[in-house]
């Protein structure tokens, strides 16, 4: 930004405010989504409490940069439409396994992911929803492709 040499001490106090604010917002870009409505979901006895990730930015943004998650905690994207869905881990540092998921809740396919890579993990067909987990939580729990999960975002709205 340039500045008039006759600028006042009230303006270059803002100018330096706007860049100091920023700065901030850039350093933040790095910084994991942590505040998103939650929802529960449930995988038989197991409950979930999923952050809701449905905005496109949130979605872009999904888990990166988190370093740890509890165990019970993972993060649902909702999509507008069915679609084959496909994720990466770019910035994500911690190993998860993604759930492609059917309107229904049936589980379609499972992907295991490893952190910070480039790999391509699709939907098996087309789904509205992925759910993220720590890698192995599906497994140790017994939840495999046709498993059905419930919760809010499952439930039938034809009524």
């Amino acid at each position: 930004m340039l500045l008039k040499k006759t600028t006042t001490p009230l303006a270059l106090t803002l100018v330096l405010g706007l860049a100091f604010t920023c700065a901030s917002a850039a350093a933040q870009q790095n910084e994991p989504q942590m505040n998103l409505p939650r929802t529960e979901l449930h995988a038989g006895m197991y409950r979930i409490s999923a952050q809701l990730a449905s905005a496109p930015r949130e979605r872009e943004i999904g888990l990166m940069y988190r370093r740890q998650m509890p165990e019970h905690e993972g993060m649902l994207f909702a999509f507008e439409a069915p679609g084959v869905q496909c994720f990466w881990m770019k910035n994500t540092l911690l190993p998860l396994t993604a759930a492609f998921v059917a309107d229904d809740g049936t589980i379609v396919n499972l992907a295991d992911m490893q952190p910070q890579t480039e790999d391509s993990h699709c939907s098996a067909k087309p789904v509205r929803f992925v759910l993220e987990m720590n890698q192995g939580w599906f497994a140790k729990k017994g939840l495999k492709s046709g498993t059905r999960l419930t919760g809010a975002p499952f439930a039938d709205k034809s009524h």
